[in-house]
């Protein structure tokens, strides 16, 4: 059987990369210069998908009033998660979009149309199909056993880097699958699809499907620098190649005494001035400038930042319209980064601004900092830590 149809779970928040979700849900975040939810619908409708379903919560209209209501043409069904309970839960909310057989993704995962196309021609002859693959850290993903062909175990917490297959995310199903999730116990209130899963692979009813190619996941802020390596070094990127590997839309301003070191994109209405240093590795959102003599590398500018003349950047994430003054410097990684009670040591990441941030003229980053929503950096300060949404910072 055919699969046209294909799930979408993108209603989570994604507290891990606090602040940059303070006012979007996780697959809006960018990968490069493009929200990640693009890449994956790009993946499904390359696979030959003819309709779409959304399962949207948390901040929905980030989403909705993005992509509307179709996409590259496709049709896209809007079904809501008023509370996220679960990935299982939020695909129990499809329940009535889709017929017959269907494929299942994750809305915040860079994949490729080939993984999907894979775990479709597997389900022909099998009732589940779950696209694994070989990564080099098991232990944060979760892990698969897989035995002729057959997934045998699902190990959500691996404790032995011997594992070397994980749960890709990608999976097809009949319509079964919703009376399997009916049937599971929720674990601390949830019900994570994984759980449900885990029945039909003690029914050896769950086909592994070996794939390879672009698949990387943003758990946590520094995630987004890695993620926009892989775009780049793909070329997923929608704008024309000025020389090799480096993308500048046409209504960019590039001034001639600037330089852009490949692999970088420059989005749309955005401006490079005189004396200025891009790249490598640098993606530019819509409508971001970086001022004179500024250097920015390793880092990812979103939707109308602003990046003062004579700034430093390394390893940076900023969101939306984030003013960064002059002489502005993060110097990059590695640091010691805490997200929730965790403190994550040695990670490659310079500052991380959250939405409408407004930074005066001298402010310096310690490597890791994480600078919270509207909050107002005042001259001449240095930052190191969490700075807390709405905080005014002065010397």
């Amino acid at each position: 059987m055919t699969i046209d149809t294909a799930v979408v779970l993108a209603a989570g928040e994604g507290n891990r990369l606090r602040p940059l979700t303070h006012n979007r849900p996780k697959p809006m975040l960018p990968a490069a210069n493009r929200p990640i939810l693009e890449y994956v619908l790009d993946a499904l409708v390359d696979a030959g998908v003819e309709c779409l379903c959304l399962v949207v919560g948390y901040k929905r209209d980030r989403v909705q009033d993005h992509f509307g209501p179709t996409y590259r043409g496709v049709p896209i069904d809007y079904v809501v998660q008023k509370k996220q309970l679960g990935s299982g839960h939020a695909l129990q909310q499809a329940a009535g979009a889709v017929d017959d057989s269907f494929v299942v993704v994750n809305g915040d995962r860079v994949i490729q149309a080939k993984m999907v196309s894979a775990v479709i021609d597997a389900h022909e002859d099998a009732p589940a199909a779950l696209a694994v693959l070989e990564h080099g850290n098991a232990q944060r993903y979760g892990a698969v056993d897989v035995e002729n062909g057959q997934i045998t175990a699902l190990v959500e917490k691996p404790d032995r880097r011997e594992f070397r297959l994980i749960n890709a995310g990608v999976y097809a199903f009949d319509r079964s699958i919703f009376e399997v999730l009916a049937r599971t116990e929720r674990i601390d209130g949830t019900l994570p699809l994984t759980a449900a899963v885990e029945s039909l692979v003690d029914e050896r009813k769950v086909q592994a499907v070996r794939t390879n190619g672009l698949w990387v996941d943003a758990t946590y802020p520094w995630d987004l620098l890695e993620v926009a390596r892989e775009v780049l070094r793909h070329g997923l990127v929608e704008a024309p190649e000025r020389d090799a590997d480096v993308w500048v839309a046409d209504s960019a301003r590039i001034d001639d005494d600037a330089t852009l070191q490949g692999p970088v994109v420059v989005g749309p209405d955005s401006e490079v001035a005189a004396g200025a240093v891009v790249g490598p590795n640098v993606a530019l959102g819509r409508n971001a400038t970086v001022g004179a003599n500024a250097t920015v590398e390793g880092s990812v500018l979103d939707t109308d930042a602003r990046v003062g003349a004579a700034s430093v950047l390394i390893d940076c994430v900023t969101g939306h319209d984030v003013h960064l003054g002059p002489a502005t410097v993060a110097p990059g990684g590695p640091a010691d980064v805490q997200v929730g009670d965790a403190i994550h040591r040695g990670e490659r990441l310079g500052a991380v601004f959250g939405d409408r941030v407004r930074a005066e003229g001298g402010v310096n980053c310690a490597p890791g900092a994480l600078v919270g929503t509207n909050a107002n950096l005042r001259t001449g300060v240095v930052v190191s830590g969490q700075v807390r949404a709405d905080s005014e910072v002065i010397r």
